[in-house]
C-alpha cells in the first residue's frame, strides 16, 4: 500500500471517530502538521509498523480494518473485490456447476456481453467492469459445463476471454495479485479450449500480469515460450494468428525492460534484448499489413510504437520516449480505440517528466484526461506520475496540475 493510499484510510478512521486532526495529533504524541501530511500523502514513506499499530490502536480498530477493510476502499477497490469474490466461487473455481438448475446462457448471447464489455474497455471506461466481469464468469463456467460438442468449445473460449478481461480490468485498477490470479485461470481455460489463438492470447495477458506483479523475468519466459510453441499454427491462422503472436513479443519486450529496469549489476546487458523482442512484433505487423484489432490486440504497426514508447519509459529514456511517441502519425494514432491513445498520452508524459518537460508533461496529462478520464482519475499508475508532478513542481502549469490532482483526490 502506498502512502497515499495509507493516508486516506487514516483520515477515513479518523473522521468516523469525530477526532479532529489536532485531537488525533494529541494522542498520538504528534503535531498537527504531522496528522495532516500523513492524511495528505506529503510524508516521505508509510510509517514504520509500530506507528502503523499505534494508529489503529488510538483508532481503536484491527489492523486488518485500518489497512484492509473494504468500506475504506476506492470505488476501483471494491470493483476488484467483486471480481475476486467470483474468482473464488467453487464452481468458477471447478467449472462444476452441479448446483445450477437453470439453462446455460447460450453462446451467442454470452459473446455479445463480452463484446460489449471488451468494448467499453477499450473505449476507457472501466467503471462498470466490476458488475460485468463477475457475471460473464459466471455465465461462462456454466456454458463450458452445460453445453455440448461446438458450443461447449466457443464457451472455454468465452471463459477465457472473460478471465482475461479480468485480468486486464485488474491491470487498471492496480491490483496485481487479482491480475496474476485471473491470468492463470485464463491459461487453463484456454488450453481446455484446444484453440491456439485463445492459447496465445491468454499467454500474453498472464505475462502483462507477472510483470506489473514484479515478475518480469518469468513474464518474458511466458511469452516467448507460447510463441515458439503455438508459432506455426498462429501463423497458419492469418492475420489473427499474427495479432496474438506480434502481442506476445510485445509483452515479452516490456517484460525484459523491467528485467532491465530491476537490474542493479548489468542492466545494460538485460536492456540489449528488449530491441529484438520489438524488432520481432514489428515482422509481425508488416506481414498483417496493417492496423487492426482482431481479439482486442490493436496489433498493428502503431501499436507496436506505443509499446516502444513504453519500453523506453520503462528504461528511463525520457527523451527517446518522446521522440518515438511523437514519430506517430496523426491518422494512425486516432483510429486506435480510445484506452490505447490515453494509455500512449500517459507513457508520453511519463516520458516528458523524465526529459524535464513537466509543463509539457502536465498538458499531455490532460490531453489524456480529456479523451478516457478513467486512465487518469482513477488508475493508480497514472495518479502517482501526477504525485510526483506535484513534488517535482510544474512550473506555469502548477495551477492547472493542482487542479488535475483535486479531480484524481490527490493531495494538492
Amino acid at each position: 500500500m502506498d502512502r497515499i493510499e495509507f493516508g486516506r484510510r487514516v483520515a477515513y478512521w479518523r473522521t468516523r471517530r469525530h477526532l479532529s486532526q489536532q485531537e488525533f495529533g494529541s494522542l498520538m504524541g504528534r503535531s498537527r502538521r504531522w496528522v495532516e501530511e500523513l492524511e495528505g500523502g506529503r510524508r516521505q514513506a508509510v510509517p514504520q509498523l509500530s506507528v502503523v499499530t499505534d494508529i489503529a490502536a488510538r483508532l481503536n480498530i484491527t489492523m486488518d480494518r485500518l489497512l484492509h477493510d473494504p468500506v475504506a476502499l476506492h470505488p476501483a477497490d471494491r470493483e476488484a473485490d467483486a471480481v475476486r469474490a467470483a474468482l473464488q466461487r467453487y464452481d468458477v473455481l471447478t467449472g462444476r456447476t452441479d448446483d445450477f438448475s437453470g439453462d446455460p446462457v447460450p453462446v451467442a448471447v454470452l459473446r455479445r456481453a463480452l463484446v460489449h464489455a471488451r468494448t467499453g474497455f477499450q473505449a476507457g471506461a472501466f467503471g462498470r467492469l466490476g458488475a460485468q466481469i463477475p457475471k460473464l464468469l459466471v455465465d461462462a463456467t456454466r456454458a463450458a459445463d452445460r453445453h455440448e460438442g461446438e458450443d461447449r468449445d466457443e464457451a472455454h473460449r468465452l471463459l477465457a476471454l472473460s478471465l482475461e478481461l479480468a485480468e486486464a480490468a485488474a491491470i487498471k485498477w492496480g491490483d496485481t495479485e487479482l491480475a496474476v490470479t485471473a491470468g492463470e485461470r485464463a491459461v487453463a481455460a484456454a488450453e481446455r479450449s484446444g484453440d491456439p489463438v485463445i492459447m496465445a492470447s491468454a499467454a500474453r495477458h498472464l505475462a502483462d500480469a507477472m510483470t506489473a506483479h514484479g515478475q518480469a523475468a518469468a513474464a518474458v519466459q511466458v511469452a516467448t515460450a507460447a510463441a515458439g510453441r503455438l508459432h506455426d499454427d498462429l501463423v497458419r491462422r492469418g492475420a489473427l494468428g499474427l495479432s496474438v503472436l506480434g502481442m506476445l513479443y510485445l509483452k515479452a519486450a516490456l517484460g525484459q525492460a523491467a528485467v532491465a529496469e530491476a537490474d542493479d549489476r548489468h542492466p545494460e546487458a538485460a536492456a540489449r534484448a528488449v530491441p529484438g523482442y520489438l524488432d520481432q512484433a514489428d515482422e509481425h505487423a508488416t506481414r498483417l499489413g496493417r492496423d487492426d484489432n482482431l481479439l482486442w490486440t490493436s496489433f498493428g504497426p502503431t501499436n507496436c510504437t506505443l509499446y516502444r514508447v513504453a519500453a523506453h519509459v520503462s528504461l528511463s529514456a525520457g527523451a527517446q520516449a518522446v521522440e518515438a511517441a511523437n514519430s506517430i502519425p496523426p491518422g494512425a494514432l486516432a483510429a486506435l480505440p480510445r484506452e490505447r491513445r490515453a494509455h500512449l498520452l500517459t507513457d508520453r508524459a511519463q516520458g516528458e517528466m523524465r526529459a524535464g518537460k513537466r509543463e509539457t508533461a502536465v498538458d499531455t496529462l490532460l490531453e489524456a484526461e480529456k479523451l478516457a478520464p478513467e486512465e487518469v482519475l482513477r488508475r493508480p499508475r497514472t495518479k502517482r506520475l501526477v504525485d510526483d508532478l506535484l513534488l517535482l513542481g510544474a512550473g506555469s502549469a502548477e495551477g492547472r496540475l493542482r487542479d488535475l490532482a483535486a479531480r484524481c483526490e490527490l493531495p494538492g
